[in-house]
């Protein structure tokens, strides 16, 4: 099965491009006001035409409320939801239950006690996305660039579906690949030149990377 791939926090036509030439199976888009990524619902919308029939377009919240969310489902006609805050199990059902759309939780972990957290959300989050614990003093909840240990990642249990974040980049996805073999990858930090700003060249550059990881895997 082909490993998924999000570039996640897009802003421009140029970033968006590059991400689907590389082969991206999903693009996201950040709604989180303090974030260098976010982008507004209507932005977002004109993007992610781009992406129709070739990547699924991702919408990100962090304890978004209804009309919040109302609004970027209507502008931006996500193909999923990524609520990346506090939300409970609770609160994510009523989520898919309102919108219809399948819903990935972000969760964050540290060590392998950390697994826990994944429990009380199995059968109700459609995927999930594993990301690090925020630096002390981060205001953001992803997209800060640092990453766990990816080796916790080994004992969990083989039907749980997710994404693997935090501090992705050309020069390490190789580990990740080896040390996790995740069946999704995210990255966002891992491909700017400075916070918030997508270099497509390094959108090419993790491709190829990730390219040359996997076969050597397969090799």
């Amino acid at each position: 099965m082909a490993l998924d791939i999000k570039i996640c926090g897009l802003k421009t036509d140029g970033a968006m491009a590059a991400a689907l030439a590389g082969g991206a199976s999903h693009v996201g888009f950040i709604f989180f006001a303090k974030s260098p990524r976010y982008v507004e619902p209507a932005e977002a919308g004109r993007l992610r035409e781009a992406a129709r029939g070739k990547a699924m377009a991702v919408a990100v919240t962090v304890d978004a409320s209804d009309a919040f969310l109302d609004d970027i489902v209507a502008k931006m006609q996500p193909d999923m939801l990524q609520p990346h805050g506090a939300e409970t199990p609770e609160r994510v059902a009523e989520l898919k239950a309102r919108y219809g759309l399948p819903v990935m939780k972000a969760l964050p972990l540290g060590d392998a006690a950390d697994l826990d957290r994944i429990k009380p959300f199995i059968g109700i989050s459609d995927r999930f996305l594993f990301d690090a614990k925020p630096p002390k003093g981060s205001e953001l909840p992803g997209g800060n660039g640092v990453a766990f240990d990816w080796r916790i990642l080994a004992d969990l249990d083989g039907g749980v579906d997710y994404m693997l974040s935090g501090g992705l980049n050309a020069a390490n996805i190789g580990d990740a690949l080896r040390l996790a073999n995740p069946p999704g990858i995210d990255i966002s930090s891992g491909v700017e030149s400075a916070p918030g700003v997508k270099d497509p060249m390094l959108i090419e550059q993790f491709f190829r990377a990730f390219r040359a990881a996997r076969d050597d895997r397969a090799a």
